[in-house]
């Protein structure tokens, strides 16, 4: 008879608790959060990208000629096959840029994706990674190093407008990931995104799949299309036409100018945590293949 781990046992017993009334509220962060390695499957992102899952993950090694993974004990350095050649093409890009050496990756998605115990509501297919804004000048690092060096913020007024970290080097490297035909969106900061829209004086088109978000102001947050072929990955519909500068600007001047709270609004309802049953069906295999 198989001895199983205690691990394997909890995640077996806690999938057949599924299939009964009353136990579908068991939080499928913890299942997905608590797994140490890729499922053993062709890779595949499963579902949406804050709604899924990812069989067959690979890890980026943490250190390469011209990255290093960061924060290595969170085990968040998974992705699917196309997320880490991506990340690798555009490390080599930004050691193109005068001043750097490359670039320091944040968080990608879990072992086997899904929602995460703390943090981020995406990343869970394998298709979404943080890159730093600092730029990546020492990356020989140890492990060790690497947990307590920290990224550096780039917004002022709480994001309406950049810093005097902010250089002409940062935007290069956006541009550069925005230029990929695999990426779908970016997200950074609304001061970040107009200082891009006014300083840009070549081919604006990059600039539509950047989107300005809350936060995002120590790194920016590159989001991959579905690869060629997938089946059961669900793309995010694309984003609005236009270069996206002047609903950017609008996020400024609210920052800026808070307009009044709407009356009529009703309290946003705090959101629950997604069970395995709410995930792509195939998510159970991913969790139980070993």
């Amino acid at each position: 008879m198989v001895r199983l781990t205690a691990t394997c046992a909890l995640i077996i017993a806690a999938l057949g608790a599924f299939g009964q009334a009353g136990h579908a509220q068991s939080p499928a962060k913890v299942l997905f959060g608590h797994q140490s390695g890729a499922s053993r499957q062709s890779p595949a992102a499963l579902g949406s990208y804050a709604k899924g899952c990812i069989a067959g993950a690979q890890a980026l090694p943490g250190t390469g000629s011209t990255w290093q993974a960061m924060r290595l004990s969170r085990n968040r350095n998974w992705g699917h096959p196309e997320l880490i050649d991506f990340i690798q093409d555009l490390s080599r890009k930004a050691a193109r840029i005068r001043g750097w050496n490359g670039i320091y990756v944040g968080d990608m998605s879990q072992p086997r994706g899904g929602p995460m115990l703390t943090g981020h509501r995406s990343h869970q297919i394998g298709l979404d990674a943080d890159i730093w804004l600092r730029p990546g000048k020492n990356l020989r690092m140890t492990q060790a190093q690497r947990e307590k060096f920290s990224a550096i913020s780039m917004r002022r007024a709480k994001g309406a407008y950049t810093n005097s970290n902010w250089t002409r080097a940062q935007h290069e490297l956006v541009k550069a990931a925005a230029q990929d035909k695999r990426v779908e969106r970016i997200f950074i900061f609304p001061g970040a995104k107009v200082k891009m829209c006014n300083d840009e004086k070549g081919d604006r088109s990059w600039l539509r799949k950047v989107r300005p978000w809350w936060g995002h102001y120590y790194h920016f947050h590159v989001r991959l299309k579905c690869p060629e072929g997938s089946r059961g990955c669900v793309d995010q519909a694309p984003p609005p036409p236009g270069d996206g500068c002047a609903a950017a600007q609008k996020w400024v001047d609210d920052i800026l100018n808070p307009p009044p709270p709407d009356p009529n609004r009703k309290p946003s309802k705090k959101r629950r945590d997604l069970v395995l049953t709410d995930l792509p069906k195939q998510c159970r295999n991913v969790l139980l293949s070993r």
